[in-house]
């Protein structure tokens, strides 16, 4: 057993573990990394396609403390993001303290408050606490249909290279950015591409009025003003979505996901793409539609999501409500001190003007929690903090969020220490209390 019991264990070097690594360093908090795979980068290492190009602008994907190359455009391919991300690591000398090809298969608390971690070479560790950014694009979910596929079955996150399409009969299930990305690479290099839609979406072009559409958004506007704003441009410059054959969508702008795709209305118009209902059933190479249509197909790839999952956690330890871990201030346990999960939320575009100011703020809530007695989690809880209720984030509302609670950090320190004083039972900061900031405290 190898004692770390001074230290944080960050799991993970894709975008969010670096920038916790970061601020970790910065803040002179001893820390281990590990990552499963040889270098950083996360998905943009492993879990994209090669010719796959940012779906936000590099504008609100790049970190707040270090910008993109002036030379990249708008929106960057693979190769450049983790061109990227290698050199932030790099840049910020984060790479030597990275164990690669190091897959954590247990974590687990242990008596003193320490937590026991497993790799899959057998190495155990105690640690002082754990900051979880193991990403949520890894693990795959599927649809469930009647009947049997007899054709290539896949997931979007095992598609590679357009050769796989070169020539097939290609059906994409699913409405998202990845299903429509899948499906604009099908139609460029395969015999045919149809695209099946359980329910309508929101499809956003990449750029309008020759700005990226997510930069449009200006953080003083508020979301329903946002609205009625993109509902009018996309009137102009898309029109009716029934003209492209495409259902109308049965949920307002920013309530799911909104799919950025310049491609796909490009390629129905040209007959690349022929957009069909939901499934019924699959027969061998056919399926068939809730329509009553039927057609066969050589490949059929599910673009359907991701399931949330901590598998080397306990079972119940970290309960996930649909895609949505039940921690308090984005990251923590009512329960358990120092394991933070980190990095689950998906925001309305690029990562970059969130996380580094809340790896920030992360390090400073760490430091806090060495001080304290009770988790910290918990007394978050009794300052009337609450769970997140969705995986989506709105950006600019978060960064505000966020930029408070640092303004009002050392109120928080002072009523947090109050718990000190005695057992969560007698203390009156652990009662049900009117929250601080009368906002969530939510780090992500």
């Amino acid at each position: 057993m190898e004692p770390r019991t001074d230290r944080i264990l960050v799991i993970g070097a894709g975008p969010v573990g670096l920038a916790v690594a970061k601020a970790l360093k910065d803040r002179a908090i001893p820390y281990d990394q590990v990552d499963a795979d040889g270098g950083v980068g996360g998905n943009w290492r492993h879990g994209v396609w090669n010719t796959a190009h940012i779906i936000s602008s590099r504008r609100t994907t790049e970190y707040a403390d270090f910008p993109m190359p002036e030379s990249y455009p708008d929106f960057p391919s693979r190769r450049q993001m983790l061109d990227y991300l290698e050199s932030y690591a790099r840049v910020f000398g984060l790479i030597g303290a990275i164990e690669f090809r190091s897959k954590v298969v247990e974590v687990r608390p242990v008596e003193a408050n320490l937590w026991h971690v497993r790799f899959e070479d057998g190495r155990e560790r105690r640690y002082k606490g754990v900051a979880v950014c193991n990403g949520h694009h890894w693990d795959r979910r599927w649809p469930d249909y009647p009947g049997q596929f007899t054709g290539l079955y896949m997931h979007s996150k095992d598609f590679k290279e357009p050769d796989q399409f070169r020539g097939k009969r290609v059906l994409v299930i699913g409405g998202g950015n990845s299903a429509c990305d899948v499906a604009s690479e099908a139609a460029r290099v395969g015999r045919s591409c149809d695209l099946s839609l359980r329910r309508g979406y929101w499809f956003m072009p990449k750029t309008l009025f020759g700005v990226p559409t997510v930069e449009l958004i200006r953080p003083w506007i508020p979301v329903a003003v946002q609205r009625l704003l993109l509902k009018a441009a996309l009137r102009i410059v898309v029109g009716p979505y029934a003209r492209y054959g495409l259902p109308e969508p049965d949920h307002d702008i920013f309530e799911h996901h909104p799919t950025i795709n310049s491609e796909l209305l490009h390629y129905i118009k040209h007959g690349r793409v022929q957009p069909r209902p939901d499934i019924r059933r699959f027969v061998g190479r056919r399926v068939e539609f809730v329509d009553g249509t039927a057609m066969d197909y050589d490949v059929v790839v599910c673009a359907t999501g991701y399931h949330v999952r901590l598998p080397f956690l306990p079972d119940g330890l970290v309960e996930v409500k649909g895609a949505v871990p039940q921690v308090y201030g984005g990251s923590m346990l009512e329960n358990y001190r120092h394991l933070y999960i980190v990095g689950w939320a998906q925001v309305r575009y690029g990562f970059g003007p969130l996380v580094t100011p809340a790896a920030e703020l992360l390090a400073l809530m760490i430091e806090l929690q060495d001080g304290l007695a009770h988790p910290l989690g918990r007394v978050l809880k009794a300052m009337g903090e609450r769970p997140p209720r969705s995986h989506l984030i709105d950006p600019h509302a978060a960064l505000r969020r966020m930029q408070r609670v640092r303004r009002y950090f050392p109120l928080l320190a002072w009523r947090a220490k109050r718990a000190l004083d005695g057992p969560p039972s007698d203390n009156p900061v652990l009662e049900p209390a009117k929250p601080l900031l009368n906002r969530p405290l939510t780090v992500y």
